[in-house]
C-alpha cells in the first residue's frame, strides 16, 4: 500500500479533530453554536484555504464579497497537525481551497468530516491543472523493515511556486466564487483579471533576471522546487534531503559531492529553506565541495512558501516572497 510523503496525518490529529466539537470541548476563539469560528456576520461566501499562497490567491480575487481564513500558519503541509480551533473554523465554512496532489486533502477532508460541515466545498486546484503539465512526484513506502524507501509516485504538489500554474490557481478560484456567489461574480472577475496580471509581470520580470545566467545549476533542499525552476529557467541537480527535515547518510552525500563536482557540470549553489534552518545537511554539503576545490560554493536561502508568520500574511506575501527568491538566486548565479 503505497502511503504519500506529504500527507501522513498523525493519530494525534486525529484524535484533536474527534475532540474538535465534542460537547464541551471549548477553545478560547471558538466562539458559539450559531457562528463555529467566530466568522464574521456578513455576507458572501466563507472561504478556508490550507495554507499561505493559497490565501494569497483567494483574498485578491474575494475582495471584500467574501471572508477568507488561513489554516496553515507556522507548520506547512508536510507538518501540519489540525487543532480545535482549526476544526470549528472548518466548521463555518462555504468552501475550502486545497492543492490537493497527496500534500493537503486528507488534513481537509477529515477536518470537514470532524466539524460534521457536510455542505463544505473541498476543491482540489491542484485537479485544475493540465495533467500533461504536472512533474512526478516523490514518496515514502515502509517495506516491512521499518525504514522509509523513496521512490517515484504520483505528481508533485508544489504547484504554487510556479506563476503560470498560479494563475491556473486563481482562475479556478473565481470560477469557484462565482458559482456559489453569482450576485458578484463581475467583481470576482475584475479581481481575478488584475491578479494574474501581477503573476504575469512576476514570471516576465524572474525570466529577464536570471536569462543570462549561464552557471544556472543548483541543489535544492527538498523536491519541491521543480515548477520554479522550470518556469525561470533553472536547472536542479540534485535533491539534499528525500524527506523534509530527515538529514541525508553518508551514501546520499556522497553521490551529492560528485554531481556537484563533475567537471561539465559544476554546481556551486545549494539552496536550503527557512523551515529547516536547523539543518546542517546544507553546510555539511558546501565544506565538502569546498574542500574539493569549488572555492566559490555558496548557500543560498530559497522560499518554498509553505509557512508563514500570522501577523505577516497579506494579500501581497506571495508576490514578496516569490520576489525575494528571484532576488537571491540572480545574486547567488553566475
Amino acid at each position: 500500500m503505497r502511503t504519500a510523503r506529504w500527507c501522513l496525518i498523525p493519530r494525534s490529529a486525529l484524535l484533536v479533530l474527534a475532540l474538535a466539537l465534542a460537547p464541551g470541548c471549548e477553545s478560547k476563539k471558538s466562539g458559539d453554536a450559531t457562528n463555529p469560528g467566530n466568522w464574521p456576520d456578513k455576507p458572501g461566501p466563507k472561504v478556508v484555504v490550507s495554507f499561505a499562497p493559497l490565501y494569497c490567491f483567494a483574498a485578491a480575487v474575494a475582495g471584500d464579497d467574501a471572508v477568507v481564513r488561513n489554516v496553515m500558519t507556522n507548520s506547512g503541509p508536510h507538518d501540519f497537525t489540525p487543532t480545535v480551533d482549526d476544526a470549528r473554523l472548518v466548521a463555518g465554512g462555504d468552501l475550502f481551497f486545497v492543492v490537493g496532489l497527496e500534500l493537503d486533502e486528507d488534513k481537509a477532508l477529515a477536518m470537514k468530516k470532524t466539524s460534521g460541515n457536510t455542505n463544505l466545498k473541498v476543491v482540489q486546484l491542484g485537479a485544475r491543472v493540465d495533467p500533461k503539465r504536472l512533474l512526478e512526484g516523490s514518496c515514502n513506502h515502509d517495506h516491512g523493515d521499518g525504514k522509509p524507501h523513496d521512490h517515484k509516485h504520483g505528481h508533485d504538489p508544489h504547484l504554487w511556486l510556479s506563476p503560470d500554474h498560479a494563475i491556473t490557481f486563481v482562475n479556478a478560484i473565481r470560477d469557484e466564487l462565482k458559482a456559489a456567489d453569482p450576485a458578484h461574480a463581475a467583481g470576482y472577475t475584475e479581481r481575478a483579471a488584475a491578479y494574474v496580471a501581477k503573476l504575469e509581470k512576476l514570471k516576465a520580470d524572474g525570466q529577464a533576471l536570471l536569462k543570462s545566467k549561464k552557471d544556472n545549476r543548483i541543489v535544492t533542499f527538498h523536491d519541491a522546487l521543480g515548477y520554479f525552476a522550470e518556469c525561470y529557467g533553472v536547472e536542479i541537480r540534485g535533491v539534499l534531503t528525500q524527506k523534509p527535515g530527515q538529514e541525508p547518510d553518508a551514501k546520499e552525500l556522497k553521490k551529492l559531492i560528485a554531481i556537484c563536482t563533475d567537471a561539465n557540470k559544476p554546481t556551486r549553489v545549494v539552496a536550503v529553506e527557512p523551515q529547516y534552518s536547523t539543518s546542517t545537511s546544507g553546510e555539511t554539503l558546501r565544506k565538502e565541495l569546498l574542500a574539493k576545490g569549488l572555492t566559490d560554493a555558496v548557500l543560498v536561502e530559497v522560499d518554498t512558501l509553505e509557512t508563514v508568520k500570522p501577523d505577516e500574511l497579506k494579500v501581497e506575501w506571495y508576490e514578496t516572497k516569490m520576489r525575494a527568491n528571484l532576488d537571491v538566486l540572480a545574486k547567488a548565479l553566475k
